[in-house]
């Protein structure tokens, strides 16, 4: 990865920034995307404390908004003169709610962060990436891009339409070098799903995780580094030819839904 140019949105918290601690180990430039300037600054701080070979830019955005998104492709372009990868990871869940009852405000929200944000950094990444006959882009779906869950209605929706983008970009630029994958990652214990166990019971949330975490065979939550060596492989030249797949990290739970 030494000396490739990788974006990252949702770059301020989470499996963006456990992904760009991962990346920028392995020599990796960054530019790291969130509409959390505070946040996404003092993470673009300790990761240039850290690894101070390697160089750091930041650009406030938020991903749902297609002029920003257009922004943060033209600042790295310009930046640096080219781009390796992309990883589309910014997202939201929402609120948990049954179909009926969704708060549609809520709704269209997720679907503009979710999937517009996604096909707008695909959008405008894809024609560079085009010319330089080589790029690798990730793309978040989750395990709701691969299957339901309850009270989830419009997470679940962008989801899987995050993996049909991916599978649509790989057929259709792979063979000017770029390689297009998603990545479905299942309760990963980042800010964002300890939320969810919040809502889920807000009375005692920590039981509420370990009650989720005794479904899964390996009896435990996920750690965001895991997800971090994943995606560094699948942007990386190591991967030569995995391309359009939606590829689960979650313990195996999947395997388990309508068998147990």
């Amino acid at each position: 990865m030494k000396n490739k140019v990788i974006i990252i949105t949702g770059a301020a918290m989470g499996l963006g920034l456990a992904t760009a601690k991962v990346l920028a180990k392995k020599g990796a430039n960054l530019v790291l995307v969130d509409y959390n300037e505070e946040a996404l600054k003092n993470s673009a701080k300790e990761i240039q404390t850290n690894y101070p070979d390697i160089k750091v830019t930041t650009v406030k955005a938020d991903v749902s908004d297609e002029a920003q998104v257009k922004n943060y492709i033209d600042v790295a372009f310009e930046e640096f003169g080219k781009i390796d990868g992309l990883y589309n990871n910014a997202g939201i869940e929402g609120r948990q709610a049954s179909i009926v009852d969704y708060d549609m405000d809520v709704f269209k929200k997720v679907i503009d962060i979710n999937l517009m944000g996604v096909y707008y950094g695909l959008r405008y990444v894809l024609p560079i990436m085009q010319k330089q006959n080589y790029g690798r882009i990730v793309n978040v779906a989750s395990v709701g891009g691969i299957r339901g869950v309850i009270n989830q209605m419009p997470y679940v929706a962008s989801k899987h339409a995050v993996s049909g983008m991916t599978k649509n970009a790989a057929i259709e630029y792979g063979k000017y070098g770029i390689l297009t994958n998603a990545i479905a990652p299942g309760a990963i214990l980042t800010d964002m799903v300890a939320n969810a166990f919040k809502q889920v019971n807000p009375e005692d949330p920590k039981a509420a995780e370990k009650e989720y975490a005794s479904r899964n065979p390996t009896r435990a939550l996920g750690d965001p580094k895991d997800v971090g060596s994943l995606v560094s492989f699948l942007i990386s030249e190591e991967n030569g030819y995995i391309n359009g797949q939606t590829i689960a990290i979650d313990g195996g739970e999947s395997n388990l839904y309508g068998n147990s």
